[in-house]
């Protein structure tokens, strides 16, 4: 109840404050390339409940391709790009946590497609809780686009080393998640993104 309590002031608070700069990225959005502002894409939420997440769009609208993104992906766009590097693209999930699909913190939902890789005594854990904008995992694989990158084949890379990996943050954080431990990774994800400004 409590961190339900604080899920909905810090994004109601979060949308006002950065109102202006939403509606600047939208209208960047929308003015660099044809398509719609948001791009939607189907996750995994809390207790293995699909849901739409939402997202600035910063590919071209009907690209197809893969599901993970590779270092300088020809399908993102100029405006795109930028939104990637600094995470203004994730900052409608806002939308996603007053709806309560997501939580400020928590796992990061996956692909139905990832998730059904989840091995079975994970699986409970980290479904156990709502997914969220920031977690210990997405912290510690800041540069998970260049680790991609540099591998001779991406997804294998992501399922075989960089999934297991995020999984047992993950399950870690679902276990000793706390109203403490939310501030503290809300306040490293701050610092981190306001090095890559």
């Amino acid at each position: 109840m409590v961190k339900r309590l604080f899920d909905l002031l810090g994004a109601t608070l979060a949308l006002l404050l950065l109102s202006p700069l939403l509606l600047v990225a939208a209208l960047a959005v929308r003015l660099d390339s044809p398509g719609p502002v948001f791009y939607r894409q189907q996750r995994v939420g809390r207790g293995g409940v699909p849901f739409s997440i939402h997202k600035f769009r910063t590919m071209c609208h009907g690209a197809g391709g893969p599901l993970l993104t590779v270092g300088d992906d020809p399908r993102i766009t100029r405006v795109g790009a930028f939104l990637r590097r600094t995470r203004i693209d994730e900052l409608p999930q806002f939308i996603d946590v007053l709806l309560g699909h997501m939580s400020l913190v928590g796992p990061r939902p996956e692909v139905p497609r990832f998730v059904a890789l989840y091995p079975p005594e994970l699986r409970a854990r980290v479904l156990a809780v709502r997914p969220g904008i920031t977690d210990p995992a997405s912290l510690a694989f800041i540069d998970e686009a260049r680790l991609l990158a540099a591998a001779a084949d991406p997804e294998r890379e992501y399922v075989q080393v960089i999934l297991p990996a995020k999984l047992q943050h993950a399950a870690e954080y679902a276990e000793r998640a706390s109203l403490a431990t939310d501030l503290g990774v809300l306040w490293r994800t701050l610092r981190l993104l306001l090095r890559q400004v």
